[in-house]
């Protein structure tokens, strides 16, 4: 009878402690896209097009080794518009605390190889992209982006993680 009572105890446990609170998950919001067109609007992350940046690299500024590449993703809308899709694997590392909760960079070097001829490449042009996320117990989220020290995004709550780069 006591095993059956120990053995019943052990089972609520468990089952209570699986049990969740939807109110204390955080909220992750990392997903970030980026848009590289020229002054005129003209989309320049085509993969195969003369006057697009048909290569484009992701490498962590921050890494503990040097030319450690960064995942992304080269994504088309279905008006053949082209963005890179980042969502994770760079170094973050910690900036500051603050009354809101901590705040996080990540560096990452981006290197654009254009296409000018059906044979011929520009030389490769490397630019810098920095991602800063707010994490508090409710949420880790991109709050800003600077590409090459310029703000080109800053968190709108509820909105997408876009920003569109002018070449």
């Amino acid at each position: 009878m006591k095993k059956i009572f120990l053995v019943l105890t052990l089972i609520s446990l468990t089952l209570l402690s699986c049990g969740s609170n939807e109110d204390s998950l955080q909220k992750i919001d990392q997903l970030f896209n980026l848009y590289i067109k020229d002054s005129s609007g003209k989309d320049l992350l085509k993969p195969t097009k003369i006057g697009s940046y048909t290569g484009v690299t992701f490498m962590d500024q921050l890494a503990e080794k040097d030319n450690v590449n960064v995942s992304y993703n080269r994504k088309m809308l279905t008006d053949s518009t082209y963005y890179l899709e980042y969502l994770a694997g760079a170094t973050r590392q910690f900036v500051e605390d603050t009354d809101g909760g901590k705040i996080y960079k990540s560096e990452i070097r981006v290197s654009l190889t254009k296409k000018i001829s059906e044979t011929q490449n520009a030389p490769v042009v490397q630019d810098k992209l920095e991602i800063f996320y707010r994490s508090s117990p409710t949420v880790f989220e991109v709050s800003r982006v600077l590409y090459n020290n310029q703000l080109v995004f800053t968190k709108v709550p509820d909105q997408p993680n876009v920003a569109t780069i002018i070449k």
